[in-house]
């Protein structure tokens, strides 16, 4: 067992206890510790932060600030995954505590220093958990937290609209735990408060989750509770395999509702946690330049294996040095917008620096002349009509234009043209365009999609022609398009037009959305889009 430490009592007379009596209703801070008993392991960080995890499960059931009202929701408690199967041990070493909870295939962490009101946290894999997907949830309770995100507040919907998880509300509009959710490249922290108090997450090191520089995730969801949460891996539209080893560091950051800097995580080197790669066993990758660079996007270079993830943003020269990389081969890819522009294997050793001299860019799609071009040649479809609402709103979402399905004249404004195509929504939407008798001659026609649902593809005619249908691209299998993401895997198709197809004037280009899958409205088959041209 380990002794709670306490702080020393000063015994005050009588007339100086008087002259306190207006402080007698606030709580003294209690001493930094761990006291075992009655089934939880109760923590308290010595500056107003007291917590209990329970010993049958490691869950954290209860949570108060400076003796303040209970902060945690009581419906589940605040936990890893779905919770586990697991007793926890505790160590207390001068000013920290660690509270260790193992399984067979799985360790989480919970770590809290002397004076500080963070929890901090990691968790060790060696096997998926068998709910599929690995997140720590904070549960609080939503009477306590008001100041939450409009996105993902379900309180006063009108019931679901798709699935269980996106709900419609009274006026058309609609609410989703996956929406309002930020890109893994943009994490930082983020919280809710209510009066007086406030619960940020910190995200910390992503190298062990999956997706890449894009992914996003689900942070928050109000609706039985208020839910602020991390996920580290989930099957929501996971365009790579997961990771195992060690996810975070990450921390839970509890104030009295002001907004706190993130914190240097970087001293749980010293706890000895299962995964830990210290950072003198770490490499550095510095690439001087690109040449090739639009300047009007901005460049990420990532760096992804089996094992790890990593990512930084291009200078204006396209230099970047991203460091604190585990040592392997790594498959680097830059990254124009969200488009792969091009891609080499990089090697990164212990306590190395791999330099790379200038590279030139050479898969960019914008660099070919072309006839016409609807949208740009980024990897999304955000410059397109409604291109901006996947990741805030359901495409039903009243706030929407129309889909369609849209005659686009060439040459119109890019938002003209729908950021997305469905079967049963707006497939059969056309494109006219002008050529002249001298620009009548055999053309390639090029579509490029961000992402895809149940097997959705283009097949298109222009004018009295047909394309056949061309083979799926490889997506994920979950959901896509509705579930706050435009991101799956950038997929350009191709089609070889003859001449014989156009005529001088104007000519139609129809674009139709084929599958052998069917749905429903926009669950039926689909795709998002990225670019189209022809040249």
């Amino acid at each position: 067992m380990h002794p709670v430490l306490h702080r020393a009592r000063t015994v005050l007379p009588a007339l100086a206890l008087a002259a306190l009596g207006s402080l007698a209703s606030q709580p003294a801070l209690a001493a930094f510790g761990v006291t075992d008993a009655s089934g939880y392991l109760t923590v308290d960080s010595g500056a107003g932060l007291v917590f209990k995890v329970n010993k049958t499960n490691g869950d954290i059931t209860s949570m108060k600030l400076n003796g303040g009202v209970e902060l945690l929701g009581q419906t589940k408690g605040s936990q890893i995954s779905s919770g586990l199967s697991a007793v926890p041990s505790y160590t207390v070493s001068g000013s920290t505590a660690l509270i260790t909870i193992p399984t067979s295939t799985l360790t989480h962490y919970l770590a809290v220093r002397s004076g500080e009101n963070t929890v901090y946290m990691a968790t060790y894999i060696s096997a998926e958990p068998s709910v599929g997907e690995l997140r720590w949830i904070t549960r609080l309770d939503k009477n306590v937290f008001t100041g939450v995100p409009t996105e993902s507040n379900q309180t006063g919907n009108t019931g679901a609209i798709e699935s269980t998880d996106v709900v419609g509300m009274s006026d058309g509009t609609t609410r989703s735990k996956y929406y309002g959710n930020q890109r893994a490249k943009d994490l930082y922290l983020r919280g809710v408060t209510g009066s007086g108090v406030g619960v940020y997450m910190a995200y910390g090191n992503r190298e062990s989750s999956s997706g890449g520089p894009f992914f996003r995730d689900i942070q928050f969801k109000t609706d039985t509770d208020v839910e602020v949460t991390n996920y580290m891996n989930s099957g929501h539209n996971q365009t790579e395999a997961f990771r195992m080893g060690l996810h975070g560091p990450y921390a839970m950051l509890v104030t009295t509702g002001s907004t706190p800097s993130t914190p240097d995580m970087s001293w749980m080197s010293s706890l000895s946690l299962t995964g830990w790669v210290a950072s003198a066993s770490r490499g550095k990758v510095v690439l001087n330049g690109l040449s090739g660079m639009d300047s009007n996007y901005t460049y990420t270079v990532g760096f992804a294996n089996d094992t790890a993830q990593y990512w930084g943003t291009a200078s204006s020269s396209g230099a970047v040095s991203v460091a604190g990389m585990k040592p392997g081969t790594y498959t680097m890819t830059v990254y124009k917008g969200e488009l792969g522009v091009y891609s080499e294997s990089v090697s990164v050793s212990s306590g190395g620096t791999t330099t790379l001299n200038t590279r030139a860019i050479t898969a960019d799609p914008s660099t070919q002349s072309v006839l016409w071009r609807v949208g740009d040649w980024d990897g999304t479809p955000l410059e397109l009509l409604n291109g901006q609402t996947f990741s805030v709103r359901h495409p039903s979402d009243s706030r929407n234009a129309s889909w369609g399905t849209v005659a686009y004249a060439a040459g119109s404004a890019n938002n003209k043209f729908p950021g997305a195509l469905w079967k049963d929504v707006n497939s059969g939407t056309t494109v006219s365009f002008t050529l002249t008798s001298a620009q009548l001659a055999a053309r390639t026609l090029r579509i490029g999609i961000t992402a895809a649902y149940a097997s959705g593809r283009p097949q298109v005619t222009v004018n009295s022609w047909s394309s056949s249908t061309p083979s799926a691209s490889t997506q994920p299998s979950s959901r896509s398009l509705t579930i706050g993401t435009y991101r799956g895997n950038n997929t350009t198709f191709t089609y070889a037009i003859p001449a014989s197809a156009f005529v001088a004037g104007t000519n139609t280009l129809t674009i139709n959305v084929a599958s052998g899958s069917s749905g429903t409205a926009y669950l039926s088959p689909g795709f998002g889009v990225d670019c189209i041209d022809l040249y």
